[in-house]
């Protein structure tokens, strides 16, 4: 597990997914996040099709790091790992998801935005929480707050975020990288701008590697 969470932030970005039609995009979607230097992917269940496109990316990539996203239930994890799904992504924190998700030898990252959030999982022996909504929650500002008393975490705040907030969220040391749908779009995928995709996802690496260094 410690494995995917130094990859994800390696690459410092992740796509936040939704595909409507896996068989038709699944793979070219794919080769455009690993040709503009993404090989990360988070696809989420708010699209029926969530397993299959999982399946589908990482039978196109292999060397891909592609996890589910919008997780809700048990059963959800399960079809996740079946089709392949290296982490798995909860918008917020549910004690036994998290417990199961344990259990399966699978990391998950659940969304935290409170106090009680991170403290529970703390209990839960958690290192990397998704702070989500990020805007909307505070932001940067909130953050930092947060990580005052529970300076043990490393965040991924998703939700709001775009080329032009990234480098600010980046150069902050609590943040292991930065989830966003910016370079994903619902028209970019279902009109498979793969030229586009690849451009933003390399707009995105350099702001990266001028932030890390």
């Amino acid at each position: 597990m410690d494995n995917v969470f130094e990859k994800i932030s390696s690459v410092g970005v992740v796509p936040v997914i939704k595909l409507n039609n896996p068989e038709k995009d699944a793979a070219g979607l794919a080769n455009a996040l690993c040709e503009g230097g993404v090989p990360v992917a988070e696809v989420t269940f708010r699209a029926a099709g969530a397993a299959k496109a999982i399946e589908l990316m990482t039978k196109a990539r292999p060397d891909m790091l592609v996890g589910a996203g919008t997780v809700l239930c048990e059963e959800q994890v399960d079809e996740a790992i079946a089709a392949g799904a290296k982490f798995i992504v909860s918008p917020g924190l549910d004690t036994e998801l998290v417990k199961y998700c344990q259990k399966k030898g699978i990391a998950i990252f659940p969304g935290c935005t409170s106090p009680t959030d991170y403290h529970a999982a703390y209990r839960l022996g958690l290192k990397v929480l998704k702070f989500f909504p990020a805007e909307q929650s505070g932001g940067l500002a909130k953050i930092k707050a947060m990580s005052a008393p529970f300076p043990m975490f490393k965040v991924m705040p998703t939700g709001g975020i775009s080329l032009k907030n990234l480098s600010e969220y980046l150069s902050c040391p609590i943040i292991c990288a930065c989830g966003g749908s910016y370079m994903v779009t619902a028209d970019l995928i279902d009109n498979q701008k793969w030229d586009e995709i690849i451009d933003l996802c390399k707009k995105s690496v350099q702001i990266v590697k001028e932030v890390r260094g």
